[in-house]
């Protein structure tokens, strides 16, 4: 047995592989190597852009925080406002009917001032929403259009 394995290995040694072959096996080895090549490019170049569209949603996110953050104080300082006025104003009421006069007018303002302060939130909201989203939304969507290019 030993005598046909030296054989078969002395056999396998000699044998000659046609140039062709060899040829054709490098061009496919070379064309492989170029294509992992290309595609670890794009897949850099897309993980750069990813990074820098989160890093641009991160400070926008921040910004828009900043922006809600001010405009709910600005509404809880007018609220705050209004309400210290209308104490001031009751404590000077001088009948009942006064009272009930102040308190309906009080409370008229406050709930159309709400409703103002709710539709100026929401508006805010949205845009920073959008404006959050959209570097990444941009991002995507150029990796979709490369994807149905390629």
């Amino acid at each position: 047995m030993t005598k046909t394995a030296d054989k078969t290995a002395e056999n396998v040694e000699t044998a000659e592989v046609p140039t062709e072959v060899t040829d054709q096996f490098r061009a496919v080895a070379e064309k492989g190597v170029e294509q992992s090549k290309e595609a670890l490019s794009k897949l850099a170049t897309g993980a750069e852009a990813t990074q820098k569209a989160f890093k641009s949603s991160f400070e926008t996110a921040k910004t828009a925080s900043d922006e809600l953050s001010l405009k709910t104080i600005a509404a809880l300082r007018a609220n705050v406002e209004a309400s210290f006025s209308h104490l001031e104003a009751l404590v000077a009421v001088k009948s009942p009917s006064e009272f009930i006069e102040l308190q309906t007018a009080f409370l008229r303002q406050q709930v159309e001032k709400t409703v103002e302060q709710g539709k100026e939130l929401q508006v805010a909201a949205t845009k920073a929403a959008e404006d959050v989203s959209k570097p990444i939304k941009d991002v995507y969507e150029k990796a979709m259009k490369d994807l149905k290019v390629a």
